[in-house]
């Protein structure tokens, strides 16, 4: 119930304030608000109003403050909940913001804006399944509802469901064709669903209606760069930059491609640049390191490794097999023919990533067990139904938990994220059995020890790779010479060994 002074009507007097309002003129509709709570202080509507003009002109804790007041006196608006949550996901506190949802639609259960608000929060915590729940909800009460249908479309790329994804982003375009956000969501479920150009054409529609969108700059560019068009990507990395100079992931991709390039100063600048601005430390670090001689670190990070194959998991066969002409399995396969081995191995696939060395391995295998660090690799090599387990880990340290476990471990294309290799190879020891192999394939050097190539990945010299063997308690059998794959039409040459665990 709203306290008021006598002679005094808040509800008369709130009602030319809320044309203000609704006009979109904050400042007067604020100054009569104020008017009304000066002689009925403890009027809920008008401090809720109040609280929502604070929350349009960028002041959420006001806004929170006040719409908490008014709640406290009139706890029965799911309006009112509804906008508190708003100001709670202003301010990055998307679980209170979902708390102030669920209380609004238990109050009006048909409330579509508060399902697809509770939508954006728990999109926000992360709950992605329970975020697309939330938003059907909403177009259930009101298909036509094109906020709904967008941020579907962004929780639907999350779970890499891109045509689906594809789908809702088209519907919301449907009802609203100049829609920025559904414009940059059909772009990005098209790059998932590997349609660089089409993606690259999609962020410019949303560009040519709001030039100023740093991110849409940004997407543009990895879809540019995607589709082998570099010198495009890198001017829309620079406009992404230009329009938010603080930019820590435009000067990281732009760091990318201008590497790409062969630009390694202006790549090295960018790269130090995102460094300077907070961007991703470990994998900059590991980046910056790749050109800069004497100062590779003796492994990639692991966040780095995931991050880079759970984005290359839907490209990877063909791209690795039909661009680059990989032939590490087929190579490790032969030289494990030749040692005439019994066809009923206890088999761990290291680094199995989407399971290109199954053809090589199922036949000989009793059981074959694939790891990696990449989920979405490992969903890739689920489908393949040839692994008796996957287990998506660090390997080295799943490889000492394992200790006398397995006949063959194979590594194809795996020790090129490995620098210093004593560590690892000391782990499959203890994991192989007596007498048991290691197939395992390296892109060498002719100089010593290891290097990390400008291309970010280690390369060997074969000296250091047979004296690293020695000291982990394994003997060489066999090093052969190999082109492992082609990079920019020139040949990636490489050694796969065999070693016998003594």
């Amino acid at each position: 119930m709203n306290a008021t002074n006598p002679g005094h009507d808040p509800d008369t007097a709130l009602q030319p304030a809320l044309a203000l309002h609704q006009r979109g003129e904050l400042e007067k509709a604020r100054t009569a608000y104020l008017a009304i709570l000066a002689t009925a202080p403890r009027h809920a509507n008008t401090l809720h109003l109040l609280g929502v003009v604070a929350r349009q002109q960028g002041r959420p804790e006001e806004a929170i403050e006040l719409i908490a007041q008014a709640i406290a006196i009139d706890p029965r608006q799911a309006t009112m909940y509804c906008n508190l949550g708003a100001a709670w996901q202003d301010i990055g506190e998307p679980g209170k913001a979902l708390a102030s949802y669920d209380a609004a639609l238990a109050l009006t259960p048909a409330y579509a804006l508060a399902w697809s608000n509770r939508g954006n929060s728990l999109r926000q915590l992360q709950r992605l399944e329970e975020a697309c729940a939330s938003y059907q909800h909403a177009l259930a009460l009101r298909p036509d509802y094109p906020e709904a249908l967008c941020n579907l479309a962004i929780a639907l790329h999350a779970l890499h469901r891109d045509a689906a994804a594809l789908d809702a982003a088209s519907q919301a375009l449907a009802l609203r064709p100049r829609y920025v956000d559904a414009l940059c969501a059909s772009g990005n479920a098209l790059h998932g669903l590997q349609r660089f150009d089409d993606a690259a054409a999609q962020f410019g529609k949303a560009l040519d209606l709001d030039g100023k969108h740093a991110q849409a700059w940004c997407w543009r560019g990895i879809a540019l760069q995607k589709a082998g068009r570099l010198e495009d990507s890198v001017a829309s990395y620079r406009a992404a930059i230009a329009q938010r100079p603080g930019f820590a992931d435009a000067f990281q991709f732009l760091g990318n491609v201008l590497r790409a390039l062969g630009q390694h100063a202006p790549a090295l600048a960018a790269w130090q640049q995102a460094l300077a601005l907070g961007g991703d430390a470990d994998a900059l670090a590991f980046a910056i390191a790749s050109l800069a001689p004497g100062t590779a670190p003796a492994t990639a990070p692991a966040a780095y490794v995931t991050a880079l194959f759970d984005a290359y998991a839907e490209r990877f066969d063909t791209h690795l097999v039909d661009t680059l002409g990989y032939r590490t399995p087929e190579l490790i396969g032969a030289a494990l023919d030749a040692l005439d081995l019994p066809a009923a191995l206890d088999t761990l696939d290291l680094g199995c990533g989407t399971g290109l060395c199954v053809p090589v391995l199922r036949a000989r295998s009793r059981s074959l067990t694939g790891v990696d660090l990449s989920p979405l690799m490992l969903e890739k090599a689920r489908a393949r139904n040839a692994y008796e387990v996957l287990a998506c880990a660090e390997m080295g340290a799943w490889l000492s938990e394992h200790r006398a476990a397995f006949d063959l471990v194979v590594a194809a294309d795996v020790l090129v994220y490995v620098g210093d290799l004593a560590p690892l190879l000391g782990q499959v020891g203890v994991a192989l059995r007596s007498q048991g192999w290691f197939a395992c394939s390296v892109e060498t050097h002719a100089g010593a020890g290891f290097v990390l190539q400008a291309s970010s990945r280690y390369a060997h010299a074969p000296g250091y790779v047979e004296d690293v063997v020695r000291d982990a308690g394994l003997r060489l059998h066999a090093a052969l010479p190999a082109i492992l794959r082609r990079d920019r039409d020139a040949a990636v040459h490489g050694t796969i060994f065999l070693l016998q665990k003594i």
